[in-house]
């Protein structure tokens, strides 16, 4: 088993109940070759840490950025709280070495890596929250996260990529983009889907996400860099 105290110590966060430490890093792969511990996988957790984590960034923007539109905090929050600037965070501040993954899932990097660590980030706050309460989860949030707004803001990260690519296309060739989910897979609480951006018959560009939306800017994305818009 890892040892967390070393997280701990490392994040100045010292848990009462250690076994929500432990369980937010505990990938539902682990159980399956480790039966005999007496652990629960961290998906709860993380459907706990996600409304957490949502609600500390609305509350954030919202107070901070009076003058600014819904539609306009609404990006910002999205760029704040999707799975590469998570797993991003989650990979700074350590989170990829303790990890509880199968001997199976400690083989996979990329994608499948960055949602793990974008997953336990979740988990992570999730935990925090049942620990020690909002106030220190707020705190870390705005450490951790928020502080990466002004990037955000200055490399003009929150802009939708879709309504780009449309709006390049429009303009360059006369066609309006399509978007066609190409496969679905994983169960129903951790679906990932593969979008696929079209013009016309062409198919420029996919993208991959944890939702339809989020599959669709990252296919709209790539295709800007592929059409060099």
């Amino acid at each position: 088993m890892k040892d967390f105290s070393v997280l701990e110590k490392k994040l100045n966060l010292f848990f009462k109940n250690k076994d929500l430490l432990v369980k937010a890093f505990c990938h539902r792969s682990f159980l399956n070759e480790n039966k005999k511990l007496n652990l629960e996988h961290n998906e709860r957790l993380e459907f706990l840490g996600d409304a957490v984590l949502e609600l500390i960034v609305t509350e954030y923007l919202y107070k901070k950025y009076p003058e600014k539109s819904e539609g306009e905090l609404t990006n910002w929050r999205a760029a704040l709280v999707n799975s590469k600037m998570l797993s991003e965070i989650a990979n700074n501040l350590g989170f990829n070495d303790f990890l509880l993954l199968s001997k199976g899932e400690q083989k996979e990097k990329g994608k499948s890596r960055i949602y793990i660590l974008a997953n336990t980030f979740e988990a992570f706050i999730g935990a925090l929250y049942l620990d020690q309460g909002y106030k220190i989860c707020k705190n870390f949030v705005e450490k951790n996260l928020i502080v990466r707004l002004p990037e955000i803001i200055k490399k003009g990260l929150f802009k939708d990529t879709k309504s780009r690519f449309q709006e390049e296309a429009q303009e360059r060739v006369g066609i309006t983009p399509t978007y066609k989910v190409l496969e679905e897979f994983g169960p129903d609480h951790a679906k990932h889907f593969i979008v696929g951006v079209f013009l016309k018959d062409e198919l420029v560009a996919t993208g991959e996400g944890s939702s339809k939306q989020e599959a669709e800017l990252e296919a709209a994305k790539k295709a800007l860099e592929i059409k060099n818009w």
